[in-house]
């Protein structure tokens, strides 16, 4: 599971088969003190209910297509959950 920022949606008008009404949403990878890593990707809003500036968590490869409703749907991210709070652990 990996951190993220909802930055947007996108909008296709085409879609595969299994994603009807699915959401896709633009997330900026996060590292554990919440700055931006590398770029955005993609993801399915599994949760369907993620919006713009959102601190989410999501799952990449397998994971993710399993992650919607209708699963093995061809995603390679989807948005499992979104983040009420952060707390850094001390060593």
């Amino acid at each position: 599971m990996q951190l993220g920022r909802v930055l947007g949606t996108v909008v296709a008008s085409v879609k595969a088969d299994g994603l009807d009404g699915v959401r896709l949403l633009i997330v900026q990878p996060l590292d554990r003190h919440q700055q931006p890593r590398g770029r955005p990707v993609i993801a399915a809003d599994g949760v369907a209910m993620a919006g713009p500036d959102e601190l989410v968590h999501y799952v990449s490869a397998r994971e993710a297509a399993q992650a919607l409703e209708e699963t093995f749907v061809p995603v390679d991210h989807a948005v499992v959950g979104i983040v009420d709070a952060v707390e850094e652990l001390s060593q």
